[in-house]
Protein backbone atom coordinates (compact mmCIF):
# COMPACT_ATOMS: atom_id res chain seq x y z
CA UNK A 1 0.00 0.00 0.00
CA UNK A 2 2.57 2.41 0.65
CA UNK A 3 4.78 1.41 -2.42
CA UNK A 4 1.47 2.39 -4.48
CA UNK A 5 1.12 5.86 -2.69
CA UNK A 6 4.57 6.83 -3.45
CA UNK A 7 3.62 5.78 -7.06
CA UNK A 8 1.16 8.20 -7.64
CA UNK A 9 2.67 10.71 -5.39
CA UNK A 10 5.61 10.71 -7.89
CA UNK A 11 3.00 11.01 -10.92
CA UNK A 12 1.51 13.72 -9.55
CA UNK A 13 4.98 15.69 -8.39
CA UNK A 14 5.98 15.10 -12.16
CA UNK A 15 2.63 16.39 -13.57
CA UNK A 16 2.65 19.63 -11.20
CA UNK A 17 6.66 19.89 -12.79
CA UNK A 18 5.40 19.46 -16.13
CA UNK A 19 2.84 21.78 -15.73
CA UNK A 20 4.76 24.66 -14.60
CA UNK A 21 7.23 24.31 -17.17
CA UNK A 22 4.57 24.44 -20.02
CA UNK A 23 3.36 27.39 -18.20
CA UNK A 24 6.52 29.07 -18.26
CA UNK A 25 6.93 28.26 -21.95
CA UNK A 26 3.62 29.90 -22.87
CA UNK A 27 4.20 32.93 -20.86
CA UNK A 28 7.90 33.14 -22.41
CA UNK A 29 6.56 32.51 -26.41
CA UNK A 30 5.56 36.30 -27.81
CA UNK A 31 2.38 36.96 -30.60
CA UNK A 32 4.85 37.93 -33.73
CA UNK A 33 4.05 41.80 -34.42
CA UNK A 34 1.74 42.84 -37.03
CA UNK A 35 2.29 46.56 -38.21
CA UNK A 36 -0.63 48.94 -39.39
CA UNK A 37 0.03 50.60 -42.64
CA UNK A 38 -1.52 54.47 -43.39
CA UNK A 39 -1.17 56.34 -47.17
CA UNK A 40 -0.19 59.75 -47.32
CA UNK A 41 -3.38 62.26 -48.42
CA UNK A 42 -3.49 65.08 -50.30
CA UNK A 43 -4.27 67.97 -47.66
CA UNK A 44 -3.91 71.62 -46.90
CA UNK A 45 -1.30 72.37 -44.21
CA UNK A 46 -2.39 75.67 -42.29
CA UNK A 47 0.32 76.61 -39.43
CA UNK A 48 -1.10 79.38 -37.24
CA UNK A 49 -0.78 80.63 -33.68
CA UNK A 50 -3.94 81.08 -31.32
CA UNK A 51 -4.39 84.59 -29.28
CA UNK A 52 -6.93 84.70 -26.79
CA UNK A 53 -8.64 87.89 -25.65
CA UNK A 54 -12.29 89.49 -26.12
CA UNK A 55 -14.69 91.30 -28.89
CA UNK A 56 -15.03 95.18 -27.71
CA UNK A 57 -16.49 98.02 -29.60
CA UNK A 58 -14.22 100.39 -31.56
CA UNK A 59 -15.62 103.55 -29.96
CA UNK A 60 -16.95 103.32 -26.77
CA UNK A 61 -17.73 106.14 -24.86
CA UNK A 62 -18.40 107.34 -21.35
CA UNK A 63 -20.69 110.22 -21.31
CA UNK A 64 -19.82 112.00 -17.78
CA UNK A 65 -21.83 115.55 -16.62
CA UNK A 66 -20.78 118.80 -16.96
CA UNK A 67 -21.88 120.21 -14.05
CA UNK A 68 -22.34 118.50 -10.63
CA UNK A 69 -25.87 117.74 -9.02
CA UNK A 70 -28.29 115.10 -7.98
CA UNK A 71 -29.93 113.00 -11.49
CA UNK A 72 -33.17 113.90 -11.32
CA UNK A 73 -34.32 111.77 -14.46
CA UNK A 74 -32.95 108.62 -16.82
CA UNK A 75 -34.01 109.01 -20.62
CA UNK A 76 -32.23 105.63 -21.48
CA UNK A 77 -31.61 101.68 -20.56
CA UNK A 78 -29.12 99.54 -21.55
CA UNK A 79 -29.50 98.24 -25.26
CA UNK A 80 -31.42 101.63 -26.01
CA UNK A 81 -30.29 102.89 -29.25
CA UNK A 82 -29.72 106.59 -29.44
CA UNK A 83 -28.17 109.26 -31.86
CA UNK A 84 -25.64 112.37 -31.34
CA UNK A 85 -27.41 114.77 -29.22
CA UNK A 86 -29.97 112.41 -27.44
CA UNK A 87 -31.26 113.16 -24.04
CA UNK A 88 -29.68 110.83 -21.63
CA UNK A 89 -30.62 112.40 -18.23
CA UNK A 90 -31.71 115.47 -16.15
CA UNK A 91 -29.40 117.06 -13.42
CA UNK A 92 -30.30 119.32 -10.57
CA UNK A 93 -27.06 121.29 -9.62
CA UNK A 94 -26.90 121.54 -5.95
CA UNK A 95 -24.45 124.82 -5.94
CA UNK A 96 -21.67 125.13 -3.51
CA UNK A 97 -22.73 128.01 -0.59
CA UNK A 98 -19.60 129.77 -0.85
CA UNK A 99 -19.76 130.33 -4.61
CA UNK A 100 -23.13 131.22 -4.26
CA UNK A 101 -22.66 133.35 -1.65
CA UNK A 102 -19.61 135.29 -3.82
CA UNK A 103 -21.62 135.50 -6.73
CA UNK A 104 -24.49 136.99 -4.36
CA UNK A 105 -22.03 139.48 -3.28
CA UNK A 106 -20.64 140.66 -6.89
CA UNK A 107 -24.80 140.95 -8.16
CA UNK A 108 -24.68 143.61 -4.64
CA UNK A 109 -21.62 145.27 -5.59
CA UNK A 110 -23.16 145.29 -9.56
CA UNK A 111 -26.44 146.69 -8.79
CA UNK A 112 -24.79 149.68 -6.64
CA UNK A 113 -22.62 150.69 -9.63
CA UNK A 114 -25.71 150.35 -11.71
CA UNK A 115 -27.98 152.46 -9.72
CA UNK A 116 -25.37 154.91 -8.94
CA UNK A 117 -24.44 155.33 -12.85
CA UNK A 118 -28.02 155.59 -13.75
CA UNK A 119 -28.63 158.80 -11.77
CA UNK A 120 -25.28 160.01 -12.90
CA UNK A 121 -26.34 159.65 -16.57
CA UNK A 122 -29.64 161.16 -16.06
CA UNK A 123 -27.74 164.18 -14.49
CA UNK A 124 -25.15 164.42 -17.02
CA UNK A 125 -28.02 163.68 -19.83
CA UNK A 126 -30.00 166.68 -18.89
CA UNK A 127 -27.09 169.13 -18.52
CA UNK A 128 -26.06 167.96 -22.06
CA UNK A 129 -29.63 169.32 -23.11
CA UNK A 130 -29.08 172.35 -21.82
CA UNK A 131 -26.12 172.83 -23.27
CA UNK A 132 -23.95 173.14 -20.04
CA UNK A 133 -21.44 170.01 -20.90
CA UNK A 134 -19.95 169.26 -23.95
CA UNK A 135 -21.15 166.24 -26.05
CA UNK A 136 -17.81 164.49 -25.20
CA UNK A 137 -18.55 164.33 -21.32
CA UNK A 138 -21.87 163.00 -21.82
CA UNK A 139 -20.60 160.40 -24.10
CA UNK A 140 -18.06 159.47 -21.68
CA UNK A 141 -21.18 159.07 -18.92
CA UNK A 142 -23.04 157.26 -21.16
CA UNK A 143 -20.25 154.77 -21.89
CA UNK A 144 -20.02 154.11 -17.51
CA UNK A 145 -23.77 153.58 -17.30
CA UNK A 146 -23.78 150.90 -20.16
CA UNK A 147 -20.52 149.49 -18.76
CA UNK A 148 -22.35 149.28 -15.33
CA UNK A 149 -25.22 147.49 -16.55
CA UNK A 150 -23.32 144.92 -18.49
CA UNK A 151 -21.98 144.09 -15.48
CA UNK A 152 -25.15 143.77 -12.99
CA UNK A 153 -26.65 141.59 -16.11
CA UNK A 154 -23.65 139.69 -15.94
CA UNK A 155 -23.71 139.07 -12.28
CA UNK A 156 -27.21 138.13 -12.83
CA UNK A 157 -26.38 135.09 -15.36
CA UNK A 158 -23.48 134.45 -12.80
CA UNK A 159 -25.85 133.90 -9.91
CA UNK A 160 -28.55 132.13 -12.13
CA UNK A 161 -25.36 129.89 -13.77
CA UNK A 162 -24.61 128.51 -10.16
CA UNK A 163 -27.71 127.88 -8.89
CA UNK A 164 -29.27 126.35 -12.00
CA UNK A 165 -27.01 126.23 -14.41
CA UNK A 166 -28.66 127.82 -17.05
CA UNK A 167 -29.90 131.37 -18.04
CA UNK A 168 -32.72 133.06 -19.50
CA UNK A 169 -30.71 133.55 -23.00
CA UNK A 170 -29.04 130.67 -23.29
CA UNK A 171 -32.47 128.48 -24.28
CA UNK A 172 -31.41 125.07 -24.83
CA UNK A 173 -27.90 125.37 -23.94
CA UNK A 174 -27.62 123.93 -20.53
CA UNK A 175 -25.34 122.18 -18.54
CA UNK A 176 -28.20 120.32 -16.97
CA UNK A 177 -28.92 118.27 -19.58
CA UNK A 178 -26.56 115.23 -20.11
CA UNK A 179 -26.58 113.97 -24.28
CA UNK A 180 -25.32 111.48 -26.39
CA UNK A 181 -22.19 112.25 -28.04
CA UNK A 182 -22.19 109.62 -30.57
CA UNK A 183 -24.58 107.80 -32.62
CA UNK A 184 -24.80 104.28 -30.66
CA UNK A 185 -26.10 101.89 -28.21
CA UNK A 186 -26.05 102.28 -24.72
CA UNK A 187 -24.22 99.52 -22.91
CA UNK A 188 -24.61 100.45 -19.61
CA UNK A 189 -26.12 103.27 -17.30
CA UNK A 190 -24.14 102.77 -14.11
CA UNK A 191 -26.40 105.14 -12.01
CA UNK A 192 -29.87 105.81 -10.85
CA UNK A 193 -32.03 108.47 -10.47
CA UNK A 194 -31.57 110.31 -7.09
CA UNK A 195 -27.92 109.69 -7.42
CA UNK A 196 -25.53 112.56 -6.87
CA UNK A 197 -22.59 112.79 -9.44
CA UNK A 198 -20.00 115.15 -10.15
CA UNK A 199 -17.90 116.36 -13.36
CA UNK A 200 -14.91 115.40 -14.06
CA UNK A 201 -11.90 117.94 -13.03
CA UNK A 202 -8.69 118.09 -11.68
CA UNK A 203 -8.75 115.71 -9.31
CA UNK A 204 -11.19 113.07 -10.46
CA UNK A 205 -12.50 111.28 -13.74
CA UNK A 206 -16.49 112.60 -13.35
CA UNK A 207 -18.93 110.03 -12.91
CA UNK A 208 -20.00 107.84 -15.50
CA UNK A 209 -23.40 108.49 -16.04
CA UNK A 210 -24.05 105.99 -19.34
CA UNK A 211 -21.65 104.22 -21.53
CA UNK A 212 -22.45 104.48 -25.30
CA UNK A 213 -20.72 102.44 -28.07
CA UNK A 214 -20.61 101.91 -31.85
CA UNK A 215 -21.66 98.50 -32.65
CA UNK A 216 -21.82 97.99 -36.15
CA UNK A 217 -17.31 98.30 -35.60
CA UNK A 218 -16.03 95.86 -33.23
CA UNK A 219 -12.32 95.12 -32.56
CA UNK A 220 -10.31 91.77 -31.33
CA UNK A 221 -8.04 92.76 -28.36
CA UNK A 222 -5.92 89.58 -27.61
CA UNK A 223 -2.51 88.84 -26.58
CA UNK A 224 0.04 87.01 -28.38
CA UNK A 225 3.19 85.54 -26.41
CA UNK A 226 6.82 87.01 -27.16
CA UNK A 227 7.81 83.47 -29.39
CA UNK A 228 5.17 84.04 -31.19
CA UNK A 229 4.76 87.76 -32.01
CA UNK A 230 7.92 87.94 -34.10
CA UNK A 231 6.25 85.72 -36.53
CA UNK A 232 3.24 87.95 -37.00
CA UNK A 233 2.48 91.55 -39.17
CA UNK A 234 -0.08 93.90 -39.58
CA UNK A 235 -2.73 92.89 -42.59
CA UNK A 236 -2.38 89.26 -41.33
CA UNK A 237 -6.01 87.76 -41.81
CA UNK A 238 -7.28 86.08 -38.38
CA UNK A 239 -10.14 83.43 -37.68
CA UNK A 240 -12.13 84.07 -34.86
CA UNK A 241 -14.03 81.49 -32.55
CA UNK A 242 -16.31 82.95 -30.01
CA UNK A 243 -17.14 80.60 -26.91
CA UNK A 244 -20.89 82.31 -26.94
CA UNK A 245 -21.36 81.56 -30.09
CA UNK A 246 -21.24 77.97 -31.66
CA UNK A 247 -20.71 76.67 -34.58
CA UNK A 248 -19.99 80.21 -36.17
CA UNK A 249 -16.67 81.94 -37.61
CA UNK A 250 -15.74 85.39 -37.85
CA UNK A 251 -12.89 86.93 -40.08
CA UNK A 252 -10.94 89.70 -38.53
CA UNK A 253 -7.46 91.40 -40.00
CA UNK A 254 -4.81 92.25 -37.73
CA UNK A 255 -4.54 96.26 -37.13
CA UNK A 256 -1.85 96.56 -34.99
CA UNK A 257 1.06 94.70 -32.80
CA UNK A 258 1.57 96.82 -29.56
CA UNK A 259 5.62 97.59 -29.88
CA UNK A 260 6.06 96.96 -25.63
CA UNK A 261 5.04 93.36 -23.79
CA UNK A 262 3.44 93.58 -20.31
CA UNK A 263 4.60 90.60 -18.28
CA UNK A 264 2.04 88.33 -17.01
CA UNK A 265 2.80 85.07 -14.82
CA UNK A 266 6.20 85.47 -15.57
CA UNK A 267 5.73 85.63 -19.81
CA UNK A 268 5.78 88.53 -21.83
CA UNK A 269 2.50 89.29 -23.79
CA UNK A 270 1.95 91.90 -26.82
CA UNK A 271 -1.27 92.97 -27.03
CA UNK A 272 -2.67 92.73 -31.09
CA UNK A 273 -5.55 94.51 -32.46
CA UNK A 274 -8.11 93.14 -35.44
CA UNK A 275 -10.92 94.44 -37.04
CA UNK A 276 -13.83 91.82 -37.24
CA UNK A 277 -15.50 91.75 -40.69
CA UNK A 278 -19.38 91.91 -39.92
CA UNK A 279 -21.78 90.37 -41.89
CA UNK A 280 -24.90 92.10 -42.60
CA UNK A 281 -27.56 91.73 -39.91
CA UNK A 282 -24.86 90.45 -37.42
CA UNK A 283 -24.71 91.14 -33.96
CA UNK A 284 -22.12 90.54 -31.28
CA UNK A 285 -22.04 91.66 -27.79
CA UNK A 286 -19.46 93.70 -26.28
CA UNK A 287 -16.73 91.87 -24.19
CA UNK A 288 -17.61 88.12 -25.57
CA UNK A 289 -14.23 86.22 -25.34
CA UNK A 290 -12.37 84.94 -28.25
CA UNK A 291 -9.77 83.16 -29.46
CA UNK A 292 -8.10 83.95 -32.98
CA UNK A 293 -6.18 81.92 -34.94
CA UNK A 294 -3.48 83.91 -36.71
CA UNK A 295 -2.23 81.99 -40.26
CA UNK A 296 1.56 82.04 -40.44
CA UNK A 297 1.95 79.98 -43.26
CA UNK A 298 -0.22 77.58 -45.75
CA UNK A 299 0.68 74.86 -48.10
CA UNK A 300 -2.65 74.17 -50.38
CA UNK A 301 -3.19 70.19 -51.91
CA UNK A 302 0.06 68.97 -50.89
CA UNK A 303 1.64 65.17 -49.70
CA UNK A 304 1.38 65.12 -46.24
CA UNK A 305 1.77 62.43 -43.61
CA UNK A 306 1.00 62.41 -40.11
CA UNK A 307 4.65 63.15 -38.25
CA UNK A 308 4.44 59.91 -35.71
CA UNK A 309 5.08 58.23 -39.26
CA UNK A 310 8.66 59.59 -39.12
CA UNK A 311 12.07 58.63 -37.52
CA UNK A 312 14.85 60.86 -37.47
CA UNK A 313 18.92 59.90 -37.98
CA UNK A 314 21.25 62.65 -38.68
CA UNK A 315 19.39 65.63 -39.25
CA UNK A 316 17.15 63.37 -41.84
CA UNK A 317 13.72 62.07 -41.97
CA UNK A 318 12.95 58.47 -42.63
CA UNK A 319 9.49 56.50 -43.31
CA UNK A 320 9.26 52.82 -43.83
CA UNK A 321 7.42 51.65 -46.69
CA UNK A 322 5.90 48.42 -47.22
CA UNK A 323 7.38 46.16 -49.84
CA UNK A 324 5.20 42.94 -49.38
CA UNK A 325 3.67 41.21 -46.01
CA UNK A 326 4.83 42.77 -43.33
CA UNK A 327 7.78 43.54 -44.46
CA UNK A 328 9.23 46.74 -44.80
CA UNK A 329 12.49 49.48 -45.97
CA UNK A 330 13.50 52.52 -45.24
CA UNK A 331 13.00 55.51 -47.99
CA UNK A 332 14.78 59.00 -46.80
CA UNK A 333 11.94 61.95 -47.38
CA UNK A 334 12.47 65.77 -47.64
CA UNK A 335 9.82 67.20 -45.47
CA UNK A 336 7.94 71.02 -45.74
CA UNK A 337 5.32 72.99 -43.46
CA UNK A 338 3.80 71.07 -40.34
CA UNK A 339 1.17 72.20 -38.18
CA UNK A 340 1.92 70.08 -35.42
CA UNK A 341 0.06 66.86 -36.58
CA UNK A 342 0.51 66.48 -40.47
CA UNK A 343 3.78 67.87 -42.06
CA UNK A 344 4.10 68.09 -45.83
CA UNK A 345 6.27 65.61 -48.05
CA UNK A 346 8.22 67.33 -50.68
CA UNK A 347 9.19 64.33 -52.19
CA UNK A 348 10.65 60.55 -51.09
CA UNK A 349 6.53 59.39 -51.23
CA UNK A 350 4.01 58.76 -53.04
CA UNK A 351 -0.63 58.79 -52.28
CA UNK A 352 -0.13 55.23 -52.89
CA UNK A 353 2.84 53.78 -50.64
CA UNK A 354 1.84 51.84 -47.56
CA UNK A 355 3.58 53.55 -44.45
CA UNK A 356 4.59 51.48 -41.64
CA UNK A 357 2.73 53.19 -38.45
CA UNK A 358 5.51 52.72 -35.70
CA UNK A 359 3.96 50.77 -32.18
CA UNK A 360 4.21 53.19 -29.58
Amino acid sequence: MKKVLKIIGLFIFIGLVGWVVFYLYNQTKKDPVVYETENAEVTNIIKKTVATGSVVPRKEIEIKPQESGIITELYVEPGDLVEKGDLIAKIQIIPEMVQVNNAETQLRKAEINYKNAEIEFKRKKELYTTGVIPESEYLEESLRFETAKADRDAAENNLQLIKEGVTANMKNQTNTLIRSTINGMVLDVPIKEGNSVIKSNTFNDGTTVATVADMGKMVFEGKVDETEVGKIREGMDLLLSIGAIEDEKYDARLESIAPKGVEENGAIQFEIKAAVNLKEGQFIRAGYSATADIVLDRRDSVIAIKEKLISFSNDSAFVEIATGEQTFEKRLIHTGLSDGINIEVKDGITAEDKIKVPKS
